[in-house]
């Protein structure tokens, strides 16, 4: 079992930066794959971006923008979100496929003022 803790979300203005973080409650060296997924106001919640092993993946929504990242030292794995659209607001939501099975966060708001 994994417990998955995110925070950094916030209020910012378009064009600022945020990073996400995502602490989990055991060592993430071997989770695969670890992704940020994203659900706006009225509408499905969505990939973001994921790593697994050494590859990555991107949303085009957020290609040369946003990355994702993992610290296993530390546990946890960060989204660093550059130039920042109000159309990126939504909560975010950390994600960890594990023993074959999905484990969430619980959530964290960024609100993108324009």
């Amino acid at each position: 079992q994994v417990q998955l803790v995110e925070s950094g979300g916030g209020l910012v203005q378009a064009g600022g930066s945020l990073r996400l973080s995502c602490l989990a409650s055991r060592t993430i060296f071997s989770i695969n794959p670890m992704a940020w997924y994203r659900q706006p106001p009225g509408k499905q919640r969505e990939l973001v971006a994921s790593m697994s092993g050494g590859s990555t993946n991107y949303a085009d929504s957020v290609k040369g923008r946003f990355t994702i990242s993992r610290d296993n030292a530390k546990n946890t794995v960060y989204l660093q979100m550059n130039s920042l659209k109000p159309e990126d607001t939504a909560v975010y939501y950390c994600n960890a496929v594990y023993g074959f099975r999905p484990y969430w966060g619980q959530g964290t708001q960024v609100t993108v003022s324009s």
